[in-house]
């Protein structure tokens, strides 16, 4: 049976969540993502889980790091300054190869910034916010049914990999309310866990959770195996929305949020016949790489437009090598770009392309 409901996007998440299985969650308020330790803080105790609040980031991260080890489903959530805070147990996590699901609903920064909407914290999520060679599983829903999906599957993508995954939002997200279908549980994969340190009898190996190689050639073995790891997440994780590009010349490319803001731009162009699409990645990490190299090969230009001074960019240049002009507009500091402003700049990217103002 499923459940229509208006729901905000932080409580949508943390009712994604429960409805996957997760029983234990240990946070610290900070806005905009306070909805969601509220929301678990009376939802969990009704199905026989654990919320804490912690006395700060760095110990909620470390108690992840302790239910995961002993085989529960688990999740964090913060924002941009918290999740900096929680990078090196983040980076332990992954080093010990433990499960998790931590969300992040971005803020302005840099410092403690400002409460509204950004996109500044992608280098932090794609790249490993912390210390060593890591990845993590990186989603970026742009609604809240999305975001509902998508936690549900960074639970078992987290099991099947034995490493953290991140769903990446904003305050846009996490506060708009929309309407959200929501199945009484997910068909989830019951992964067993025999690595799990959940008490010994003496008829299996010990449970030993370390990240710790003393010896060098010992711990690249060990991050020579987590890089195969992230190459079959490379192969095999990938998603990408693509809106209108079987017949464009041009595209925008841009992720949550600002992808709503630059679909209905780019819809506004192909009104006034200008034959532009939207391409949205939905992992951030692995990035649809491939997908926009081919894409590129028969585009004028992309323009990628975020949140930020300027970051998912480089991924794109990155993809497209040359094969066409690679644009960029931002905006930052918790401002959001309208749509106006979006159509703009997709008509700047025409002429720039050097089609003489002709559509």
């Amino acid at each position: 049976m499923r459940d229509r409901q208006m729901m905000k996007g932080n409580e949508a998440i943390a009712e994604a969540a429960v409805r996957a299985g997760c029983r234990y969650f240990f946070g610290y308020p900070i806005t905009p993502q306070n909805e969601i330790p509220e929301y678990m803080s009376r939802r969990l105790p009704q199905v026989g889980g654990v919320f804490l609040q912690a006395e700060s980031e760095v110990s909620a991260i470390n108690m992840v790091y302790g239910a995961s080890g002993a085989g529960a489903r688990v999740m964090t959530s913060s924002s941009s300054p918290g999740i900096s805070l929680k990078q090196e147990g983040i980076s332990y996590l992954a080093g010990a190869e433990l499960p998790c699901v931590i969300v992040n609903m971005v803020r302005g920064g840099p410092g403690l910034g400002s409460i509204q909407p950004a996109q500044s914290d992608y280098y932090q999520a794609t790249r490993g916010g912390g210390h060593g060679d890591y990845r993590l599983l990186v989603y970026a829903p742009s609604t809240v049914q999305e975001a509902v999906t998508l936690t549900a599957k960074a639970f078992d993508a987290a099991d099947r990999y034995l490493n953290p995954v991140m769903v990446l939002g904003d305050g846009v997200i996490g506060q708009m309310m929309e309407p959200v279908v929501m199945p009484e549980t997910f068909e989830t994969k019951k992964i067993e866990k025999p690595w799990a340190a959940t008490g010994w009898d003496g008829k299996r190996p010990r449970a030993i959770i370390n990240s710790l190689y003393i010896k060098p050639d010992e711990c690249e073995a060990h991050n020579l195996r987590l890089e195969a790891k992230y190459r079959v997440m490379r192969e095999e994780e990938v998603l990408v929305d693509l809106q209108y590009m079987d017949d464009a010349d041009f595209a925008v490319c841009a992720y949550g949020t600002t992808a709503r803001i630059a679909l209905t731009a780019v819809r506004k162009a192909r009104a006034g016949g200008l034959k532009v699409g939207l391409i949205r990645p939905i992992t951030v990490w692995p990035f649809p790489e491939q997908e926009i190299r081919e894409l590129s090969k028969r585009l004028k230009a992309i323009l990628t437009v975020e949140m930020s001074l300027g970051q998912m960019v480089d991924d794109v240049k990155l993809a497209v090598s040359g094969a066409c002009p690679v644009l960029f507009h931002g905006r930052t500091g918790g401002v959001i770009p309208g749509v106006n402003e979006i159509l703009g700049k997709i008509h700047e990217m025409k002429e720039a392309a050097g089609d003489g103002g002709r559509v």
